[in-house]
């Protein structure tokens, strides 16, 4: 294992360079298949990291730092070996759907570098359930932890592992909430949490599941599978809401009070459960008011990094409001920095998530940021 200070020399001189000469989707596949090729191998000392030791309890379940990756990157949870050996206290991986498909036509990604931002129209390209399945399965960190496995030199506590699902492009939005069951049913045995990602702005009128009937339909439904699921594999996974950043006061409300609610009637018919739902805040923003003016700036799609941080942690305050002190939230959007990820916690997060930061910053920030937030919190 090298010194942190290594890791960040070799991103910052060598592997960005490298990887900024190609467009942004041909970087985002080669350094997948480099992570997935390496993972199970001495190479894997390149961006092997200690996980700094911050455990925190949250919906039942041990997040051993607060610093965990956002979905998106790692969309057929190829390289979860990979990220574990970062030192990530939680990966999120996805979005799946229940079929594989191609996405949005090329080219779909495009790097702002001016403001620390990417535009991505993406639109859940992504193998199916079944691959994503398998991958999820063959991850030595998840053999490592069944019970009716004998391991040895497993890091305590374990990085958690989310699933986050979403609907195929094809289905058509009054059958959205079948999709989102499929995957809910097929991802529950492997899942320490699910994501229901309803704010990805590159699925046609996806977000309009935000709105309040359509959300309380869906959410409802997803509870009562949930529940359901939680007897027959005797285990409690939680359910976490991603929701945009570009929501008015009333929406925010809206989705407040349905959470809530939703929670509610979770808790009433199994209080001896520890609260279900949490929130993720936020997804990628349709503003472009921040980088107005620069090359890319008009591209379709979500962006993300510096320019959409201060509109999530204004959603994340709003939410913190609302919602109580208790409800957990995770905060994601623009963290480039630990200064970032404190603001984070400050305006209300009770753990944090990267990905465009980790492709301009490196696997250094992750432990920037976990040991930032292990002596404020």
């Amino acid at each position: 294992m090298f010194p942190t200070a290594f890791v960040n020399f070799l991103y910052s001189r060598v592997v960005r360079p490298l990887l900024f000469s190609f467009d942004g989707e041909t970087a985002h596949d080669i350094t997948l298949k480099f992570l997935s090729s390496t993972q199970h191998t001495l190479l894997r000392t390149l961006y092997r990291q200690s996980r700094v030791d911050n455990p925190v309890e949250l919906l039942g379940l041990t997040f051993p730092n607060r610093v965990g990756l956002a979905a998106g990157l790692d969309k057929n949870a190829q390289c979860i070996d990979a990220f574990d050996q970062m030192g990530f206290g939680f990966i999120e991986v996805g979005t799946v759907t229940p079929l594989a498909q191609a996405g949005n036509p090329k080219p779909r990604m495009f790097r702002i570098e001016q403001a620390n931002a990417l535009i991505n129209r993406f639109g859940f390209n992504n193998l199916g359930l079944e691959v994503f399945l398998n991958n999820v399965k063959q991850a030595q960190l998840k053999n490592q932890i069944d019970p009716t496995k004998k391991t040895k030199n497993l890091r305590s506590p374990p990085m958690l592992i989310g699933l986050n699902v979403g609907k195929n492009a094809l289905t058509p939005m009054e059958d959205a909430r079948a999709d989102y069951l499929i995957g809910l049913r097929e991802v529950y045995p492997y899942a320490d949490y699910v994501t229901i990602n309803i704010s990805s702005p590159n699925t046609k009128n996806l977000r309009s599941l935000q709105n309040d009937e359509a959300l309380e339909q869906l959410l409802m439904s997803l509870e009562g599978e949930r529940l359901k699921l939680a007897k027959i594999h005797t285990k409690n996974v939680p359910l976490f809401l991603k929701i945009a950043p570009d929501l008015d006061d009333s929406q925010i409300e809206v989705i407040a009070n349905t959470l809530k609610r939703v929670s509610a009637s979770g808790l009433s018919q199994n209080s001896s459960s520890p609260a279900a739902w949490g929130l993720i805040a936020t997804n990628t923003t349709l503003s472009r008011s921040a980088v107005e003016g620069l090359r890319h700036a008009d591209e379709t799609g979500g962006l993300s990094g510096s320019p959409v941080f201060e509109s999530s942690n204004r959603v994340i305050r709003q939410m913190r409001a609302l919602l109580g002190p208790e409800f957990v939230i995770i905060g994601v959007g623009g963290i480039m920095s630990a200064k970032d990820a404190l603001e984070k916690i400050k305006a209300g997060a009770n753990l944090v998530q990267i990905y465009t930061g980790l492709i301009y910053k490196g696997p250094g920030l992750i432990q920037e940021i976990a040991y930032a937030l292990k002596a404020k919190t």
